[in-house]
């Protein structure tokens, strides 16, 4: 899933890039409002992440040009200006939320995913969204979800792509290169303490009992399984 940052900014650009690539997003950086207005015509990306004040066309110009071709790509603009007058402008050129610098890594990452799965959810508003089902926990790769019991976990586009992996495979041994190329990409260098660390994590949020892991089990010396 690509996201569009468009920010003069190096350290703010590079650093929003960086938590959304740990996430499993692909990124797409522009250094100001004209690269932006290129790389959202070249790339089509899911989601748009702005500043407002850059060199030459401002976030705000490039909001309009995009809001003219496309009325439904979420937008978020990301500025150091928090003065109401601006977010409001920002808002009412067709932004879909609006966060100020500094800004949190957690605070980003959960507006982000709730953007893309309101968009989501909009585009199919009219099918019911692919699922499965690993024991008690239901996946729900569109919205980015899975729920136990009623309980929503969120999950990040790594996070479905190792899980479906998984089910597709069930009963089988994966070993670690297949989820690197189906998580982090095919050309991504293998790291066993990468995925191993990421399973860790994800096993916290979706295993009733992370210690004893019912869905993601570890087959040692060869991978992971799904029984």
């Amino acid at each position: 899933m690509k996201i569009l940052i468009v920010e003069d900014d190096t350290y703010t650009r590079e650093g929003l890039a960086e938590i959304l690539r740990r996430e499993g997003f692909e990124t797409i950086l522009a250094a100001d409002g004209n690269q932006g207005l290129e790389a959202f015509s070249a790339e089509t990306p899911a989601l748009i992440c702005l500043d407002v004040m850059m060199p030459g066309k401002s976030g705000f110009d490039l909001c309009r040009d995009i809001r003219k071709a496309n009325a439904q790509v979420p937008i978020i603009f990301i500025t150091a200006k928090s003065e109401e007058i601006d977010t409001v402008v920002g808002l009412e050129l067709g932004a879909d939320d609006y966060i100020t610098k500094p800004f949190g890594k957690q605070e980003v990452l959960a507006r982000i995913r709730a953007l893309l799965r309101r968009s989501i959810l909009s585009n199919n508003r009219d099918s019911k969204s692919y699922r499965f089902v690993m024991k008690d926990l239901e996946v729900v790769p569109d919205e980015m979800r899975a729920y136990r019991n009623g309980n929503v976990i969120d999950l990040g586009p790594r996070d479905i792509a190792i899980l479906e992996h998984l089910f597709q495979n069930r009963g089988r041994v994966v070993d670690r290169d297949s989820l690197f190329d189906v998580a982090w990409g095919l050309n991504y260098q293998p790291n066993s303490r990468s995925l191993d660390q990421h399973i860790s994590q994800l096993r916290k949020r979706i295993e009733i009992d992370p210690h004893q892991p019912g869905i993601i089990k570890t087959v040692h010396g060869a991978g992971y399984r799904f029984e």
